[in-house]
């Protein structure tokens, strides 16, 4: 049976989304053995494609005005999935985070009409998150190697953040699993999606 899992990881900074899409994109439970590596897609709402700047816009960070920009880049996403649905697709950061990002500059989005689209080909979120209590320890290691420490300063928004991705996640339409970081590892994801029969399609 082919493998083709769809996974769409949430969370806030801090919560290890980028070091976990990898992991699941390699995992053999989830693409298989492999016995070279090989670009299977790994996507991000995150990429700042928007300006023409540094940390710019993004699909979770657009401007007003680019309101029907952004729109059109989900309908493109979306259509996309279902036109090659018989894969595997790791998305780090999607709808969930720029609803929590729109909603902090007092807009609102329903993305109801998405998730009825990624349902049928068995996409599932996987929400990252951490004790409150870590976000220190896990910031004074970002520090260390992070080209933009200025967004560190406070740790407040971000332990708001992931209370908010919590209630949006609670309300999906979509199988969600919460990933806690200090305890969890790529395998019980693996296992979760196997339970769930959302390796496959």
């Amino acid at each position: 049976m082919k493998l083709t899992p769809k996974v769409i990881l949430e969370g806030t900074r801090l919560t290890g989304k980028t070091d976990l899409a990898y992991a699941l994109n390699e995992h053999p439970r989830l693409v298989g053995h492999r016995k070279y590596r090989y670009h299977s897609p790994l996507i991000s709402a995150e990429w700042s494609a928007f300006s023409n700047e540094p940390w710019g816009r993004s699909l979770l960070t657009f401007a007003p005005e680019e309101t029907d920009l952004a729109m059109e880049t989900y309908e493109t996403w979306v259509r996309l999935f279902e036109l090659q649905r018989y894969y595997s697709w790791i998305v780090d950061r999607f709808h969930l985070s720029t609803m929590a990002y729109q909603a902090t500059q007092g807009r609102e989005f329903d993305f109801t009409w998405l998730e009825e689209r990624l349902k049928p080909l068995n996409f599932a979120i996987v929400l990252c998150t951490r004790p409150e209590d870590t976000f220190e320890e896990a910031r004074a290691e970002r520090l260390k190697i992070s080209a933009n420490p200025k967004q560190y300063v406070s740790l407040e928004p971000y332990i708001e953040e992931q209370q908010q991705l919590r209630v949006l996640a609670a309300k999906s339409l979509l199988p969600v699993f919460e990933f806690d970081v200090t305890k969890h590892s790529p395998d019980d994801v693996a296992d979760w999606l196997d339970e769930n029969d959302l390796l496959t399609l």
